[in-house]
């Protein structure tokens, strides 16, 4: 099975709506970030991108885009996940909020979305954490 999953910290009690955006914010960048830059426009005026994918990737886009949504009390221990699941290889996306509507102007880390990938991929790093 191929999935991703949203790290979310749950020590910062942000209010529901304020997780949810950051939740889509990890899920987006997954993408975003694998962007081809040379962006150019069509006969209509609308810009054309295209992005470099895994075949996880591919195949999530193509089926149920599952998703799974974990919880993590530490902003230093998301950091240090964020870090072994790039050293692994793993699509992912940690999300720093900018702190304009909450977290009184400090950017604060928020999120890490991991995958899609291989479910086993990335359980191995998110098994022990708790849905929220």
């Amino acid at each position: 099975m191929i999935k991703q999953v949203v790290v979310m910290r749950t020590d910062l009690n942000m209010r529901k709506g304020k997780m949810c955006a950051q939740a889509a914010h990890a899920s987006m960048k997954v993408f975003f970030d694998r962007l081809v830059t040379d962006a150019r426009t069509d006969d209509r005026g609308e810009y054309e991108y295209s992005f470099k994918a895994t075949p996880e990737m591919v195949e999530w886009i193509d089926g149920a885009f599952t998703k799974v949504v974990v919880g993590m009390d530490d902003g230093d221990a998301i950091v240090r996940l964020a870090q072994r699941v790039k050293d692994a290889g793993l699509p992912h996306a940690l999300i720093t909020d900018n702190g304009a509507t909450e977290f009184h102007g400090v950017k604060t880390v928020t999120c890490l979305a991991i995958g899609p990938a291989k479910a086993e991929d990335i359980d191995v790093f998110t098994k022990e954490l708790k849905l929220l």
